[in-house]
């Protein structure tokens, strides 16, 4: 009561926090559900080669349909709401997403699915893409941090949930389930987006959509994609075409940019140090994460021999870790700042992952890793993201969180390749059903040694570019 007589509340202010938290509701669904229908379609594989006497190589499709069309279309649909209006195009992702996962549900044959998951995918970029954009749009800079947390927490839990939450609904309704749940969230975060979201502003001048540079990055994209998931990790003939297609089209798409009357992605953004470092940065995080999750379920089961239940319940470890880092990491970065809050979350997963290489082999010497590693991405990915959101225009929020969210989608798919890869040949064999506990636990070793060396390449570029502002005032130059 002495604090209201003293500092009396402002009605407005009271109003304009209140509804910036319903936006954080809506934003937080729309960055927890994409993470949900990553995570727990992995766990539903079995279930659905089983439903539909389909191999896992065909099943695979499930996940990689989604993956490739997130990943080929996030920088796309980013720069198309800087131009269409991002409320708009926000609220017809979540809608698609939603309208996809029904189809999902529904679908009578194995195609149908790997279709439906593709449009879901499309939905999933629009609301990855758009979600960070308005953060900076609707929250006091001050409290960037915070947020960005938040929504770093919310991914984290969406992460965590899914194969917990996938056992249990593909163990009691059914494989359609896992897709059905999106349904309720969906629609709770499409009417939160159409209340409280602000409206689109009326642009005096449009300048057009660069639909060249959107083809060529998409097909850039779609043949880097392709050849880090094809193959699962075995380089052959198909793998090497893929990769001089995506050479070709990353060459083709720079020609056309600088001739571009609208570019897609102004060249001259890519020549400024600070933004490379910070989504350069992400990849190479992003990279380290996905180890933990290609390689952590055949440790866990071959040195240990737990049985699926308990592998997926160690496995939620590390994203819980996270989820919980999240909303403090936030805060850690609004009062330290980008740069100590950025070498912390990095000198912890670096700690982690030369744990993990060195300690003996035990479930303490894995747990306790993983919480170092997880814990120290939440707050990296909080204060990266910061930095590089912090001080951009607002014609370029959705083009620079589309190329942040590219960022993590390459590194996921190039962990996915490359980790996986040397796990195999570190543990000297490519049939972990019998494979020797020692075989892999000295692939785990190995493995995290190249990931230590990473985060430490990591470190070394954040620190090089600390003397660069964030983001050059270029940004606000017209796009």
């Amino acid at each position: 009561m002495l604090i209201l007589k003293l500092y009396p509340p402002n009605p407005a202010v009271m109003q304009n926090a209140a509804s910036a938290r319903w936006v954080l509701a809506s934003l937080s669904l729309a960055i927890l559900l994409p993470s949900l229908s990553t995570s727990i379609a992995n766990v539903g594989l079995p279930a659905l080669a089983q439903a539909f006497n389909a191999t896992f190589q065909q099943v695979q499709w499930v996940v990689i349909a989604y993956l490739l069309a997130m990943t080929t279309l996030i920088v796309s649909v980013g720069r198309l709401g800087e131009l269409a209006g991002r409320r708009r195009l926000l609220m017809t992702g979540i809608l698609l997403f939603t309208l996809a996962s029904i189809l999902c549900a529904i679908a009578p044959t194995l195609n149908w699915l790997i279709a439906a998951r593709a449009v879901q995918g499309l939905g999933a970029a629009m609301m990855m893409s758009l979600t960070m954009a308005f953060v900076g749009e609707v929250i006091p800079k001050e409290k960037t941090g915070s947020a960005m947390g938040l929504l770093g927490s919310m991914s984290a839990v969406g992460t965590a949930l899914g194969p917990s939450l996938g056992g249990v609904l593909i163990a009691g309704p059914g494989w359609q389930a896992i897709f059905l749940i999106n349904i309720p969230p969906g629609i709770l975060a499409f009417l939160l987006a159409q209340r409280h979201l602000p409206l689109d502003r009326p642009a005096a001048r449009r300048p057009r959509f660069d639909h060249l540079g959107t083809l060529l990055l998409a097909f850039t994209l779609a043949a880097y994609a392709l050849a880090m998931t094809m193959g699962r990790g075995h380089f052959g003939l198909l793998n090497v075409a893929l990769l001089l297609a995506a050479a070709c089209g990353t060459g083709l798409f720079i020609v056309a940019e600088k001739s571009a009357a609208a570019p897609l992605i102004r060249l001259d953004l890519l020549r400024n140090v600070a933004l490379n470092t910070g989504l350069a940065t992400s990849a190479l995080v992003a990279t380290v994460i996905m180890a933990t999750l290609v390689v952590g379920p055949f440790y866990l089961s071959r040195a240990f021999g737990l049985d699926a239940t308990h592998v997926g319940l160690l496995m939620s470890i590390g994203p819980i870790a996270a989820a919980l880092t999240g909303v403090p990491a936030g805060k850690i970065t609004d009062h330290l700042g980008t740069l100590p809050s950025t070498l912390i979350g990095l000198s912890s997963m670096a700690a982690g992952c030369f744990a993990l290489a060195l300690l003996p082999a035990s479930l303490g010497g894995y747990i306790s890793p993983m919480v170092l590693i997880t814990s120290g991405y939440a707050l990296f990915q909080t204060a990266n993201n910061t930095a590089v959101m912090g001080g951009i225009s607002k014609g370029q929020r959705g083009l620079i969180s589309g190329l942040l969210n590219l960022s993590r989608n390459l590194g996921l798919i190039t962990g996915a390749s490359l980790m996986g890869a040397v796990f195999v040949m570190a543990a000297g064999t490519n049939t972990f059903s019998s494979a020797s506990p020692e075989a892999v636990t000295h692939g785990l070793n190995i493995t995290f040694v190249l990931a230590a060396g990473l985060i430490l390449l990591a470190i070394v570029m954040a620190i090089k570019a600390y003397r660069i502002q964030p983001v050059k005032p270029m940004l606000s130059r017209r796009a």
